[in-house]
């Protein structure tokens, strides 16, 4: 019986959530399965991945083949270098101390790295929503400068009705002609 570590697809239609699972090859994709190990949600950002380290890598030891998607988990996770190092141990390559430290170290730079881009991920949005913040205070700066000149030329044009009106009121002033009228005949 060849056994598989797979993903089973969980999830409403274009929101996919994936248990991963231990199953025999010929059992459907979302079918019978012999253990659960894990979760992967390719949704949020960063992905979530929650995994049962112990019993992935004990599958992985009874000869459990994983997917290729399944295998790139397991790879992020540090399973198979875990039991890459296990079979050096088996080997006579190296201590089980060694492989432990060896192990360790690789888990520290690979959380340093995840803490970086973290950080270079928050820093960037923030970025974006800063230039953002102020492209949007220069339309509105223009949106402000358009109104005002519409504001002061109406304003201009009013005082010129204003202006015209109160000469066509005023009563003509000592030796000035009135105004002419035109009648017609």
């Amino acid at each position: 019986m060849p056994t598989k570590i797979r993903l089973q697809r969980r999830g409403k239609k274009g929101q996919a959530f994936y248990h991963i699972v231990i199953a025999d090859g010929r059992a459907p994709r979302d079918g019978k399965f012999i253990e659960q190990i894990g979760i992967y949600n390719p949704i949020s950002v960063p992905a979530e991945i929650e995994l049962n380290f112990d019993k992935a890598l004990d599958w992985l030891k009874k000869g459990a083949q994983p997917t290729d998607t399944v295998k790139a988990l397991l790879s992020y996770k540090g399973v198979l270098y875990k039991n890459h190092l296990l079979k050096g141990v088996q080997k006579g390559a190296m201590t089980e101390e060694q492989a432990e430290a060896k192990f360790q170290a690789w888990k520290e730079e690979k959380n340093l790295k995840l803490e970086s881009k973290k950080k270079a991920l928050e820093l960037s949005e923030k970025d974006l929503r800063k230039k953002a913040l102020e492209e949007e205070k220069k339309v509105n700066e223009a949106k402000a400068e358009a109104i005002a000149k519409k504001l002061a030329k109406a304003r201009l044009d009013e005082a010129a009705q204003a202006a015209e009106a109160a000469l066509a009121e005023a009563p003509p002033a000592e030796g000035e002609a009135p105004a002419e009228t035109t009648t017609q005949e």
